[in-house]
């Protein structure tokens, strides 16, 4: 499982239909995580990744230092699922998404994540999963962390 995880002062995603746009997620203070699944990935891999967001220190204490996780704060989680954090461009010009998960199984660990998160006592928010979504954000610091429950990076 793969993360991008952006420490946000506001963030929203929106579901585009043929004519329509509809918020589907907003938060305030916290962090917008984009999250793709793998073909191998199970639950543990979605509870090492939730464990991780909620307990990242990545927020200022009042000495200014990154000191503080969503849990001490009060911060918020807008989780949009990206399945394009799998692509393989290393071959050619036109990505390979082999190893990302089907959609029944990214979707079953997408809709894990968010449900440990709640367990943590996090507001989270989400996208809609297989639409078009477009994603607004302001990115604090900026701070941008990238997470694989593999510890690959």
């Amino acid at each position: 499982m793969r993360a991008v995880i952006q420490k946000v002062t506001h963030a929203e995603v929106d579901v585009l239909n043929e004519n329509t746009r509809e918020t589907a997620g907003r938060i305030s203070d916290g962090l917008t995580v984009l999250l793709g699944v793998g073909t191998e990935d199970t639950e543990a891999d979605a509870r090492y990744i939730a464990d991780k967001i909620a307990a990242l220190r990545i927020f200022e204490d009042g000495d200014g230092k990154l000191n503080r996780s969503l849990q001490d704060t009060g911060g918020a989680v807008l989780l949009v699922s990206q399945f394009t954090l799998y692509a393989d461009a290393r071959n050619g010009r036109r990505p390979s998404f082999s190893a990302a998960a089907r959609p029944e199984q990214a979707e079953r660990l997408y809709q894990a994540v968010a449900d440990l998160l709640r367990g943590h006592g996090l507001t989270v928010e989400t996208g809609r999963f297989q639409t078009h979504m477009q994603i607004t954000l302001c990115n604090d610091g900026p701070v941008t962390l990238l997470l694989d429950s593999n510890k690959l990076f």
